[in-house]
């Protein structure tokens, strides 16, 4: 699937939650199935900054794709990378490099986030983006 048919189906399952407790329960549920960052990677390298909580990700390329892993140690966070790995994972560097996450507006994430949690979400778009650019200048 393509970043914008991911974003899409996204779409589509938030727009069958009639309020946003539900929204919220699904993306902690989200969370419970994100394939887990090697402990290894649970360092001062990995934590993305400008998060409230402890967020750590990995990226690794395999056969010209990148593919993401990742942690929190907060369920609403853990929910939210997994989110964006789900858009993000098993595409080219450069297709993540130049994504354009529109669905985060059109589920209306960012507007029911506080601010230090929406300001993670855009230090977790912008390092997972990050990731993309350097593994595209290093191919």
């Amino acid at each position: 699937m393509t970043i914008k048919e991911i974003q899409d189906e996204i779409i589509d399952e938030f727009a069958f939650f009639e309020d946003w407790m539900e929204k919220y329960e699904y993306i902690i549920d989200l969370g419970k199935n994100l394939p887990l960052i090697d402990e290894q990677y649970k360092d001062q390298e990995h934590l993305i900054k400008g998060c409230q909580s402890q967020v750590w990700l990995h990226a690794d390329e395999e056969q010209g794709k990148v593919r993401f892993t990742a942690d929190s140690d907060a369920v609403i966070t853990k929910g939210i990378i997994s989110l964006l790995i789900r858009v993000l994972d098993n595409h080219s560097a450069d297709e993540i490099a130049n994504a354009d996450l529109y669905f985060i507006d059109q589920i209306g994430l960012k507007e029911h986030l506080s601010p230090t949690r929406s300001n993670g979400l855009v230090s977790m778009i912008k390092q997972m983006k990050l990731y993309g650019i350097a593994l595209n200048a290093r191919s």
